[in-house]
């Protein structure tokens, strides 16, 4: 599972080290893809298997469902950290995100998540109050 919010540095040609703690999860490879709110999706190989099955399951008939999976799965790039735990992020996904030197890394879950820290921190202003807020039916049989 990725937890915790890092805040590595991107080098000239888009080399990104990966946070200690995803290192291991992550050194048989693993598929950097668009994430939703102009962040970068970060699966497992064998996470993003899974992720592809599920999207299987929508119907062809259904335009969103394809419209969906075009623009994720044409985003793609699959990856195998360095021996110093390093990936190169593509320009098109650098591009998408708006990425810079300055990035922030954060776990959620079943991904990790690769931000402009400057994009992270104002979604992070803007959804803390509303995280405080959160009941019972976001997320069923939490809290």
């Amino acid at each position: 599972m990725f937890l915790g919010t890092y805040t590595p540095r991107m080098d000239e040609k888009g080399r990104l080290i990966l946070p200690a703690k995803y290192r291991d999860d992550l050194a048989e490879g693993l598929v950097l893809t668009r994430g939703q709110e102009r962040c970068i999706y970060v699966f497992s190989t064998e996470e993003f298997q899974n992720v592809h099955q599920q999207m299987r399951q929508a119907p062809l008939t259904s335009r969103q469902a394809r419209d969906y999976i075009r623009v994720f799965l044409s985003g793609a790039s699959d990856e195998t950290p360095d021996k110093q735990g390093r990936i190169t992020i593509p320009s098109a996904l650098r591009e998408y995100a708006g990425l810079d030197r300055d990035v922030t890394v954060i776990g959620a879950g079943d991904r990790a998540e690769i931000w402009d820290s400057a994009a992270w921190n104002a979604y992070l202003e803007e959804k803390e109050s509303e995280f405080s807020s959160t009941d019972e039916e976001a997320i069923p049989g939490i809290f």
